[in-house]
């Protein structure tokens, strides 16, 4: 786990005279489940927008798979997969139909959409499925799907945005044994989530206050350095500490 996938160096994006994000510095390691945590105003989605090469950054500098978040925004959406809780599917197409589009639109040819649909369907045991509409599915089936078709195209990098927001803990449990497939084939994971519990099952987390990362280390060294029995604890022993109003 020693090659760096994601660098960042005092990154910032300010908007007039309010700081967003706020001289953010962090490297994640190739095939890292990387949780990056925070209330809502802390400044997450913010730092992920420039990351995916969506928001240009008022000063710092980044890699993102080896490419330079100024220049080589295109070259970053293609080695990149992107899901966010709010919008990953087209609730109006088959299911198969999501998957040949964004298959498409990752530039996969179509033999490799063919043989990777396939995969994909075998994989989640959707067979019977296929022709169904994606507004008829199950929240948790559609958050499995829309996690499959981010990493269709084999990135180096996923990007997951609050992907389990409103499922059963059971089905989030089954979406987690997803995202450790996709590590063991090599897809490192940067992950947002407000579910404490899911902090554990990540390598490292970092933790934003007011548009700064307070914390940065294993849950394990964090429960310590806090003196804490829980992730819960140590996220709202620094949460509280936040200025902002949120």
């Amino acid at each position: 786990m020693n090659e760096i996938v994601i660098q960042t160096d005092k990154l910032t994006k300010r908007f007039g005279d309010f700081i967003a994000a706020n001289e953010i510095t962090f490297d994640v390691y190739k095939g890292e489940i990387f949780g990056f945590l925070g209330a809502n105003g802390a400044g997450k989605t913010t730092v992920m927008r420039m990351l995916c090469g969506l928001s240009k950054p008022s000063s710092g500098a980044a890699t993102i798979a080896g490419f330079d978040i100024y220049r080589q925004t295109e070259a970053i959406k293609k080695n990149i997969g992107y899901m966010s809780q709010k919008f990953s599917l087209y609730e109006d197409l088959t299911v198969m139909e999501n998957i040949h589009f964004f298959g498409g639109i990752y530039g996969l040819s179509g033999r490799q959409l063919k043989e990777k649909g396939e995969a994909l369907i075998t994989r989640l045991g959707m067979r019977n499925e296929t022709k169904k509409m994606v507004s008829s599915l199950p929240l948790g089936w559609k958050q499995k799907l829309a996690f499959s078709v981010a990493i269709l195209h084999d990135p180096k990098i996923v990007f997951l945005d609050e992907p389990t927001g409103g499922v059963d803990p059971i089905t989030r449990r089954q979406f987690w044994d997803l995202i450790y497939d996709a590590v063991e084939r090599g897809i490192t994971a940067f992950v947002t989530t407000h579910y404490m519990d899911e902090a554990e099952y990540c390598n490292r987390i970092s933790m934003m206050v007011d548009g700064e990362i307070k914390a940065l280390d294993t849950p394990a060294n964090l429960k310590k350095q806090y003196s804490a029995d829980s992730m819960d604890e140590v996220f709202y022993g620094l949460a509280r500490k936040a200025k902002r109003n949120l």
